[in-house]
């Protein structure tokens, strides 16, 4: 295994930009009606992928003991929860219909959007609709009773051949019937990677330049082999929070993401990211965007300068604070959706705009997207960040402070390509960056 390399990737990857969706939380409306109204809006700010959470139909089972502990903490009693799925090949209702889901994506394709639908298949609902007539499609116990798996949900059985042919075939129907051009994959390492690989080759066989995200800290070495182009570096993004509220270290960030790398084919690709559903969801109303706009814009400047790929998360890129959460929707605690009336309030316009110049800055400059990173030491590596990446024609140096202390940086010169939280130039090759600042430059 040690020759092996990652996968390549459709050469789009490398430049792109994901844009997250909960429905739920997208519109007050929460369908894909309402939520295809403002594609313009995600393809404006130039995000290049949409990312939507499951919009099959939920399983609706009523009993308590069948409910994830998060859904029962939420206090919002809604039996739907959009990651226990009642039918794999069904839109749920609460979104719309498949015809509304086909019109999103020709929207979103006509305004040069990639779509990626989540796949929930480690586990399903209590009621979901094959169990019935396919009672092996579950994990059994020694008395025959259904095994239900992490968060009280019933494990898929991939020791059936029926349950892999029945999901591949769900694979192929996205592809198929909607032209979707990807997937998410739910708690992938879960899930037998063999598995993966065969429902790869046939989406493969149907549309060229589909693209696989897993969810899973990516400990399978072998994960992009064949079956995926991404993963989550979940250690990553789930410590970003508890480094902006500075209760660990900047370091575990830099020491997150060298693990994985050191840990993955050469070649893998991961998200950059410091929100998403589940961290929104799990923050109630103490939302990390209320840390203030330079700590964000400072966490964003870093993803985005950083390998990989970026997530954004819907309403970061107008600075929403609300609590969101999955399960919350029009019916159950009504009102937990971005306030997009904050668009055109002064935060709302500012980070907007700093996200077009940031998506920008990264598109146009190649040592952003393509260079090797190289992680730089520095005399407060628990509060600051450096590296570079590097090409044989280009070097690029980022600095972010994410500690409480102004510090000074050496920069060795050259071409300030973006800067902010009040970073400053001390003579030719030094910043000095308050708490939050942040600076890329060219050397």
């Amino acid at each position: 295994m040690s020759n092996l390399t990652a996968k390549a990737a459709p050469e789009f990857l490398k430049d792109s930009v994901i844009y997250q969706i909960n429905l739920r939380t997208f519109t007050p409306d929460g369908t894909l009606r309402a939520a295809e109204r403002l594609l313009p809006h995600i393809a404006a700010l130039g995000a290049d992928m949409v990312y939507l959470c499951p919009v099959t139909l939920a399983d609706d089972d009523p009993r308590p003991e069948f409910w994830s502990d998060r859904q029962k903490q939420s206090g919002l009693n809604n039996p739907k929860n959009i990651y226990r799925v009642g039918d794999y090949y069904a839109v749920d209702p609460e979104y719309g219909t498949d015809d509304d889901l086909k019109s999103f994506v020709r929207t979103a394709h006509g305004l040069g959007l990639r779509v990626l639908l989540d796949l929930v298949y480690y586990h399903c609902g209590p009621s979901a609709a094959f169990l019935a007539e396919h009672p092996d499609f579950a994990v059994r116990d020694e008395n025959g009773e259904i095994r239900n798996g992490h968060w009280h949900f019933p494990e898929l059985n991939f020791a059936s051949s029926g349950l892999r042919e029945y999901l591949w075939r769900n694979m192929e129907y996205f592809v198929r019937e909607f032209d979707v051009d990807g997937y998410r994959c739910d708690v992938a390492g879960a899930v037998p990677l063999d598995f993966w690989e065969e429902g790869r080759r046939r989406i493969d066989a149907l549309k060229p330049g589909l693209i696989m995200l897993a969810e899973s800290e990516g400990d399978r070495r072998e994960e992009q082999r064949a079956a995926f182009e991404l993963n989550y570096g979940m250690t990553f993004i789930w410590s970003f929070p508890a480094v902006l509220r500075g209760e660990k270290p900047a370091s575990a960030l830099r020491e997150a993401r060298e693990q994985r790398r050191a840990e993955a084919l050469p070649g893998a690709r991961f998200l950059a990211a410091f929100d998403n559903h589940d961290l929104a969801n799990d923050q109630y109303d103490d939302r990390i965007e209320k840390l203030g706009p330079e700590r964000i814009e400072a966490a964003l400047a870093f993803c985005f300068a950083l390998d990989g790929v970026p997530l954004l998360y819907c309403g970061q890129e107008i600075a929403d604070s609300h609590r969101h959460s999955i399960f919350g929707n029009r019916f159950y605690g009504p009102g937990l959706v971005i306030d997009w009336s904050n668009a055109v309030t002064p935060a709302g316009e500012r980070r907007m705009r700093f996200l077009k110049e940031l998506i920008a800055l990264r598109r146009r400059t190649p040592a952003l997207t393509q260079g090797e990173t190289v992680w730089l030491d520095n005399p407060y590596p628990d509060e600051l960040l450096t590296f570079r990446r590097t090409m044989p024609a280009e070097s690029v140096l980022t600095a972010v402070n994410f500690g409480r202390e102004t510090r000074t940086v050496g920069t060795g010169g050259g071409e300030v390509l973006f800067r902010g939280g009040g970073a400053a130039l001390n003579g030719g090759d030094k910043a000095v960056l308050p708490p939050s600042g942040f600076l890329i430059s060219r050397t």
